[in-house]
Order: structure tokens, then sequence, then C-alpha cells
């Protein structure tokens, strides 16, 4: 059987735990991960583009696990009332292929991101970082905003988006749940960005934005890259890659899909592994300018859902579910279509089927 979890079970676990309790370990089990990062049978997702939008699909395993994600990415969806990104995940056991858990990944998703941000952040941006401008207040900004704030003493952020009606969402949601966290809405990204330590852009219309231009960098700031995320998008101006140590998930990956598209191939960057293994250093000086072009990777919904998975046992969460069948005969796949109760049938049918 299959352990199934819906977004009301996700609600649940961070119901039960506390966002902040939730961010917190998840940022711990993708630091196992990335720390066993030669362990891991690794690949660039698949993506299908289209005109408006791209759906992908992001396979990983290690020698126990696989995971898998299917994930869109559709920036026109909030006009007919869907989100931009809609997502689930599968989690199996190596030696059997039998899946373990089928999971919901839409709000995980936004977890997962925020929680990657804060593992790189922690060991490059700089430690007394206060002061974080937010651009882009989409369906994931409050996510970043408040794992920044609880868990990297994040306590102002200065506020821009194109819709003024995401930032006021953004505002209320916030006030709501981090009543101590100091909000500053501006009038435009240059005024979020001036006093920030840290800038975090997650914007998501699919173009070729110079959202954060090299004018705007200040001595010591961390750039936390999170929307340029496919080919065609970006969100930084290629100067202000320049400008910096730039550190990334998986550079075949981000080569194609992330700000680091702009740049040449050798143009030089860390993948973050290596700072947790101590093979490259993460900031190396109060002044030094630090990029993390993030794109998310497949082994950061292997982590969450590696979570996912404990939580909802500790907690008695989720259902089980007939993904595949259960058979006494497991030779006999034929006779799994003659176990069901035939009810409900025509006459003519369930004798057809008694007498096969």
């Amino acid at each position: 059987m299959t352990t199934l979890l819906t977004t009301r079970d996700i609600g649940a676990i961070v119901g039960a735990k506390g966002l902040g309790a939730c961010l917190d370990t998840l940022v711990n089990y993708l630091e196992e991960d990335f720390s066993r990062w030669s362990e891991f049978d690794k690949s660039a997702r698949v993506a299908n583009h289209s005109k408006d939008g791209v759906i992908e699909l992001m396979p990983i395993s290690d020698a126990s696990l696989y995971s898998f994600k299917y994930v869109n990415g559709h920036p026109k969806n909030t006009r007919a009332g869907l989100p931009t990104v809609m997502a689930f995940g599968l989690l199996a056991d190596v030696d059997t292929g039998r899946p373990e858990l089928l999971s919901e990944l839409t709000l995980t998703t936004a977890m997962r991101t925020a929680a990657t941000s804060v593992m790189v952040a922690r060991r490059v941006a700089r430690a007394d970082s206060r002061v974080m401008a937010l651009i882009g207040n989409g369906a994931q900004s409050e996510f970043q905003a408040l794992a920044f704030h609880l868990l990297m003493g994040i306590s102002e952020v200065r506020l821009f988006d194109v819709d003024p009606r995401a930032t006021a969402r953004l505002v209320a949601n916030l006030q709501d749940a981090a009543p101590a966290l100091g909000i500053v809405v501006c009038a435009s990204t240059a005024e979020a960005v001036r006093g920030a330590d840290i800038v975090t852009t997650v914007t998501a219309d699919k173009t070729n934005a110079t959202i954060i231009t090299p004018d705007m960098l200040a001595p010591g700031m961390h750039v936390n890259g999170v929307g340029g995320d496919c080919p065609g998008k970006t969100e930084l101006h290629a100067d202000v890659l320049r400008a910096g140590a730039v550190f990334v998930e998986y550079e075949p990956q981000s080569r194609i899909e992330g700000d680091l598209q702009q740049m040449p191939a050798d143009f030089a960057v860390t993948e973050f592994w290596r700072v947790l293994a101590g093979e490259a250093p993460g900031r190396t000086s109060a002044e030094q300018v630090t990029v993390f072009d993030s794109v998310g990777f497949a082994l950061e919904d292997f982590s969450a859902l590696r979570l996912l998975r404990d939580l909802a046992a500790e907690l008695d969460l989720g259902r089980k579910i007939d993904l595949v069948p259960d058979m006494a005969d497991p030779k006999n796949l034929f006779g799994e279509l003659r176990m069901p109760a035939v009810k409900g049938l025509p006459e003519a049918l369930r004798v057809a089927l008694a007498a096969a």
C-alpha cells in the first residue's frame, strides 16, 4: 500500500509542528542530502515548454530511494483561478520499485524553496543580515519572508511588486503570521533594495528581465535569485553575476535555466554542496557580494519527500491507497481484473466475467 498525502495533510503537519520548526527541520534534511552529493544519480529535469509555461519532471535517486516531482509553471494561470505552480511527487523503494509515498508538492515546493534559500544564505550571506528586500510578491513570497525571519533573524522586509494587490495580500499575511517583522512597502525595485543586506527576487513572468542591476548592489550584499528557473527567464543583469561569487545547485541544469544562462560556458560558479563539504569557501569577506542562482533541483524535493514521509508516520497522517495491485499471486496480473465486485455492471457483462 502507498501512503497518500493531500494538501490538508500538509496543513495538518504545519499546524502540529509550526511553520518555523518545519522549515528548520527541512533545512537539516537538505543539508544531510547535499552533504552526500556523490551518492545520488543526478540529471537535469526534463522540461516541456509551451508559449505560456512549462511542465517539468524532476527525478533523482540514491541507493535506497527514488523520487520524482511533476511540476508546472504557468504565470497566466491566476487569471483562470489556478495557481502558477502546481506539483506532486513520489518516493519509491529502489530495491523493489514499490511506491511508498505519493504527495502533494505545491505547498511543499514553496517551503522547500524557502528552506533551500536559507540553507545557502546561512553560509554565504553576512551573519549580521537583518534587512531583506523581496522583489516579486506572489505565491512564494510569504514563505521566503517567514523563512528568513524565523531562521535567519531578518527583522525587516522591504517589498515591491508591479501588482500592488499582490503586495497588499503579502502584507496582510505577514502581519498575521509574524507581527514582530517590520514591513516596508516600496514604490520601486531600487527603493526596496536600498539598504538591504539580502535581496530575494521571486518573480513569475517568463521573460529575460534585468530586475536587479549592478548599480543597486552594495558591498556585502547577498542576492537570492529564485525566480529565474527556465530558458528565456532571467531576473539579474549579467553584471550582477560578474560582481560577486556565484553559487548554484546543479551546474549542468543552472547553465540552461538560471540567470547563469546569460554567461559564457567558462564563467566560474560553485556548486553549493562543495561549500558544505569544505571543498570550496562560502563568503570570504564582509564586503564580498554573493549570488545564489537558484533554479530548484530534484534533490531538494527528495529531501522534502523524506521529511513528509517521516512526519506523516509520526503524526499518523495520510491514507493508504491501492496505487499498485496488492496481489495474492504476483504473476497473475490479469486476475486482478476479475477481483473487484461487479455490482452495478450490466447483467450480460457480469455473466461474462463470472464465466471467464
